[in-house]
């Protein structure tokens, strides 16, 4: 895979504006990035910027604390495909992992993979809030309800990608799934450790900053 295709060009930030999304959109469509990853209520605008480009626009859901009601985020799945989505990120509900109740991680992600129309859906653990086993137990969970990733962060609460959660991750799932990693990602070699560990998508703000690092040292 070429390098820029590991990244999901990303800004989640509260106060983003058209502009900024805007701006995103065309840095995304300059590297050739893998997607951007917006705001749900930004889907439409990136996808009619990035029109004519091979660049995915990517989503949100459950978003950031994944303790919405399934039906919500059913709904925000089926909206999300509606306004032209490719990809959705969902966050799994993290108190049921706490719970062991995995059955009912599977059957949520299930759920919402039908919503989502065949487009891909990569779930968010939250790793920072897990144990090992549960990072490892949730992402068999979703592996089994078809999701296409598990994904480490949010990036909104306590921590971000540690390149050992995504080891465990790729291990728990085998090569048939794909794992992102995200948060916190701001240079060449934390994504090099990443990629390493088994990360195929890298979710990060700094996509740009890393790409002039990979090509100066190229």
């Amino acid at each position: 895979m070429e390098f820029n295709k590991y990244f999901d060009h990303t800004l989640l930030k509260p106060e983003a504006t058209e502009k900024d999304i805007e701006k995103l959109c065309e840095e995304a469509r300059q590297y050739d990035f893998a997607s951007v990853c917006v705001n749900p209520c930004y889907v439409s605008l990136a996808k009619r910027i990035l029109s004519g480009s091979d660049v995915k626009v990517c989503t949100v859901i459950g978003f950031p604390l994944g303790a919405n009601a399934t039906s919500i985020k059913t709904a925000e799945a089926t909206t999300a495909v509606l306004n032209g989505a490719d990809e959705i990120d969902m966050v799994q509900n993290i108190g049921l992992v706490k719970e062991g109740k995995y059955d009912e991680i599977t059957a949520e992600v299930g759920v919402v993979k039908d919503a989502c129309e065949g487009r891909l859906l990569k779930v968010i653990l939250e790793t920072c809030l897990l144990t090992k086993e549960e990072i490892a137990l949730s992402s068999k969970a979703c592996k089994e309800a078809g999701a296409d990733y598990v994904k480490t962060s949010t990036g909104f609460s306590k921590g971000g990608a540690k390149a050992e959660d995504v080891a465990i991750m790729r291990e728990a799932v085998g090569p048939e799934l794909g794992v992102k990693a995200s948060g916190g990602i701001h240079t060449l070699e934390e994504a090099k450790a990443m990629i390493e560990a088994g990360a195929t998508r890298l979710g990060c703000s700094a996509s740009v900053a890393i790409m002039e690092e990979y090509r100066k040292a190229c």
